[in-house]
């Protein structure tokens, strides 16, 4: 065999008949590729000397994807994340990632048996969105890989993921949410419902209120803080995400005065439970003061809205009907934008697009009064100037 010129990498046999090429690395360390033939080790060589040349050759050391995955998640990723967001992903980890690809050596991961994951928790029924949080933390994953110099490139960028459903919003109408209203007069969930419907705020917004977030001589809310209910974890509060989720709402008088009766039977259930109430002041709590189960609020709302005649919508749905009555009634979208806790308006307007051909209509017909002052009205008369 030629000798090889620097930087050109060696090719040997073993003695255990394998063979093997050998690369020389920036300061000095190596790399060796191995294979079973001559011409397979000289293919293997020929594209490592390429990726080395382009800056693109992994030069860490042999480790599974569990391995890596762990690592990462624990020493780099953790430190970034909610404590929320750290379970949930790690339960994507633990139970769905790990199982089907954590025992393939990293180097050699491929997009095909990311796309057979991806495929096997689609037969499985797995929510796109979910898959979709799945490739999310394993691209972030395998672009540390990349930097840190263990494989050549990020596989997932090959790697195709589901589509999302399109979720249309089913908004209550103006009459449909005055008869919600006035029918669950003296439920449980009354006050609850209510204030989704009078303020749009969000359930973990709702379930995460307390006391002192409320200024009766102003009649203000002040929201700062989310819940969510996560396995394993129980009941985990944060901070709301943004700077523009961490608003104050103005309160009407009914709703004001729904508050304190409220509150006057929730001192009642407090007395009631004696010791066994947890005060967390919160103003919607279940039977002993604790946070409500999502679950449990979600299959109460759906029971109401059946009692009461109702279509059948998300919770999330009295965030949506909030927005499209008051854009209805002619409020401003960055009014709403403000009270829904959107950071751009354009959010806002894209969300309730719907709405705006009404507005539309409203406002043409204004232009229309405004340049045909003369215009009879229904009943034959004539229309004032003004």
């Amino acid at each position: 065999m030629a000798k090889r010129g620097h930087g050109e990498g060696s090719i040997y046999q073993r003695k255990d008949g394998r063979w093997a090429a050998s690369i020389t690395l920036e300061g000095g360390g190596r790399k060796t590729l191995y294979g079973a033939t001559r011409k397979e080790v000289q293919e293997k060589l020929r594209i490592a000397l390429n990726e080395q040349k382009q800056g693109i050759l992994a030069t860490g050391p042999q480790q599974t994807v569990k391995q890596y995955l762990e690592q990462w998640f624990e020493e780099v990723h953790k430190p970034t994340l909610r404590i929320t967001s750290y379970a949930r992903y790690r339960v994507l980890l633990r139970k769905h990632i790990l199982p089907v690809i954590g025992h393939l050596q990293l180097q050699k991961l491929t997009p095909q048996q990311v796309q057979a994951l991806y495929s096997r928790k689609v037969n499985e029924g797995m929510a796109p969105k979910t898959i979709q949080n799945m490739h999310g933390l394993l691209h972030k994953a395998l672009d540390n890989a990349v930097k840190w110099g263990l494989v050549p490139r990020n596989v997932c960028d090959a790697v195709s993921t589901p589509r999302l459903p399109h979720h249309e919003i089913f908004p209550l109408t103006r009459e449909q949410a005055q008869q919600f209203v006035a029918k669950i007069e003296g439920h449980q969930l009354e006050a609850l419902l209510v204030f989704a419907l009078v303020t749009g705020m969000r359930e973990g917004e709702l379930c995460a209120l307390r006391w002192r977030d409320i200024n009766f001589d102003d009649m203000t809310v002040q929201i700062c803080r989310t819940v969510a209910h996560v396995t394993g974890y129980g009941y985990i509060e944060n901070e709301t995400k943004t700077a523009k989720g961490r608003r104050m709402i103005v309160l009407p008088p009914f709703l004001i005065d729904l508050l304190k009766q409220h509150r006057e039977r929730q001192i009642q259930a407090r007395l009631k439970a004696s010791d066994k109430w947890i005060e967390k002041n919160l103003v919607f709590c279940n039977r002993r003061g604790n946070h409500l189960h999502p679950n449990s609020l979600i299959l109460r709302f759906h029971r109401l809205l059946r009692e009461i005649g109702l279509p059948r919508i998300r919770f999330h749905d009295l965030r949506h009907s909030t927005a499209t009555i008051l854009l209805s009634m002619g409020v401003h979208p960055k009014i709403v934008q403000e009270l829904l806790g959107h950071s751009q308006i354009s959010t806002t307007l894209d969300i309730y697009s719907h709405v705006l051909p009404s507005l539309q209509q409203e406002a043409m017909g204004k232009l229309d009064k405004l340049f045909r002052p003369d215009q009879e009205n229904e009943d034959g008369e004539e229309q004032s100037d003004h």
